[in-house]
């Protein structure tokens, strides 16, 4: 498949001419573009009163400008995202590509290709590379009694990036093994009773898990007596083995949290991914950063440059991460593995019921399109209808990842000043649509708390993590001109 593109300015489109309207802001003020004698005009991409998409690029396209440019790239698990920064800061071009399953090197190449083909300045670019190609992180939790075990693995898997695939209770035999490689995880979560209990389950587990061949890390959270010689079985055949307390100590309690930290930890080396064993060495001298982290340096260069709170949502394929910033250097991530566009999107239909902001009725009106979403991970709909529900799947994963985010957090997170959402979804130039995603956040209650009183912008030309990237290199001159021409308007 090839790149898509959008050109430069001077090309044939018309990005060279910038779009001006008025639209009212909070309080029923007027929002107009604003210019720097360095930049054209740019129209602010405030979604309490949206304007036009402004065009990507501007008109002064000279050589020494081009040639100290930058390829800021994102390999995301369903598209891969190159975005070209001029040494001045502007955006100069965007390209991108289905993130190729084979070789995740092939889609990096045509986005980089695609993007860079058109600036013709005779020098290879510098490339900064940020990477969320591992999605979400597929957790299967082995344990001994069902009802525990399943809440305690989809509790742990909360915030930290993984989701629940498969639970197993009882003894492993050498089917249920199968089982569970055919499931295709990222990780296992071993369980195994109550502190005191019988340890003869788990320990059969543990050596079972030994002899077979899985090579996917162990967060084992089981039995306390029986901790240590589980650990002594796996590590005799070199497994991965990460020990943390108990998960479900006493019965009818779960301890969520440091096997949470443990799977969050896991999640984060994951996360980068690379597709094909020969594609990996490059790939990871390439990338920078995982693209969470390269998020989070994004929205904390941006509360740095507006001085206040930022609380940013990134919607993705297959997560959804939610940062909060504050300019004090105050940071927080969470990561939901659960919710996503594509391969997780089942699960915000799910989890928005289970909310009570998706009514049985528009659940059963969904269901087919979110079927569809998890089927086809690079699917982009064509008509209104279709790009009408993947915004409201897009609200939804939004509104629960900020719910528990905040309920994960401190009491008194108090209000943020700039509330971002980013992701493939936002960047659809239907304003009214995305009028009815900020209408959602706005209607929860269980959001005014943080929700109240802030401007919320469109991340649309997909710069936080480029931002972020520039940062981490050192270039924060750029990074601050991206948000403020492409964020802040």
């Amino acid at each position: 498949m090839s790149p898509r593109m959008e050109p430069p300015d001077g090309a044939s489109g018309g990005l060279g001419a910038t779009i001006a309207s008025t639209v009212p802001g909070p309080g029923g003020s007027d929002i107009g573009p604003r210019s720097s004698p360095c930049r054209p005009p740019r129209v602010p991409a405030s979604f309490d009163g949206p304007a036009a998409r402004a065009p990507v690029g501007s008109s002064a396209m000279t050589p020494d400008r081009l040639a100290g440019a930058t390829v800021c790239l994102d390999v995301g698990s369903a598209w891969t995202k190159a975005v070209l920064v001029r040494s001045d800061g502007a955006i100069h071009g965007f390209a991108e590509h289905p993130t190729t399953t084979a070789d995740v090197l092939a889609g990096v190449d045509a986005a980089v290709g695609a993007v860079t083909a058109a600036a013709r300045t005779g020098e290879e670019p510098t490339v900064l590379a940020s990477s969320s190609a591992g999605g979400g992180l597929r957790l299967v939790v082995i344990g001994t009694e069902g009802l525990a075990a399943t809440e305690a693995g989809h509790r742990v898997a909360r915030s930290a990036g993984a989701r629940v695939v498969h639970v197993h209770v009882g003894a492993l035999s050498a089917e249920d093994v199968r089982v569970v490689r055919g499931h295709r995880p990222g990780a296992l979560l071993l369980m195994g009773g109550v502190d005191g209990d019988d340890p003869s389950v788990l320990l059969h587990n543990a050596g079972r898990l030994a002899r077979a061949r899985v090579r996917y890390p162990i967060v084992l959270a089981g039995n306390a007596a029986a901790r240590d010689d589980a650990h002594a079985l796996l590590r005799a055949t070199g497994r991965t083995v990460v020990v943390c307390d108990n998960v479900a100590p006493e019965v009818g309690t779960v301890v969520a949290e440091p096997a949470r930290r443990a799977v969050a930890d896991v999640f984060a080396g994951h996360v980068i991914g690379a597709r094909g064993p020969s594609a990996a060495p490059r790939f990871r001298r390439m990338v920078q950063l995982a693209t969470p982290d390269a998020v989070s340096r994004g929205a904390a260069e941006l509360a740095r440059v507006t001085g206040g709170r930022v609380l940013l949502v990134d919607v993705g394929s297959a997560t959804t991460a939610v940062h909060l910033a504050g300019p004090d250097g105050e940071a927080r991530c969470t990561v939901e593995g659960d919710l996503g566009m594509r391969s997780a999107a089942q699960g915000v239909l799910t989890e928005g019921q289970a909310e009570g902001l998706v009514d049985p009725v528009e659940a059963d009106l969904l269901a087919p399109a979110v079927e569809r979403m998890a089927a086809e991970p690079g699917w982009v709909p064509d008509d209104a209808g279709g790009a009408a529900e993947d915004r409201r799947i897009a609200a939804l994963a939004a509104a629960v990842a900020v719910r528990r985010h905040l309920a994960a957090g401190p009491p008194d997170v108090g209000a943020a000043d700039v509330v971002v959402l980013s992701g493939g979804v936002f960047r659809q130039r239907d304003h009214g649509g995305l009028r009815a995603v900020v209408a959602t956040l706005r209607a929860d209650r269980a959001l005014a708390p943080v929700l109240d009183g802030a401007r919320i912008v469109v991340d649309n030309d997909i710069v936080l993590g480029p931002a972020g990237l520039l940062a981490a290199d050192g270039r924060v001159d750029l990074a601050e001109a991206l948000l403020q021409d492409h964020v802040l308007g």
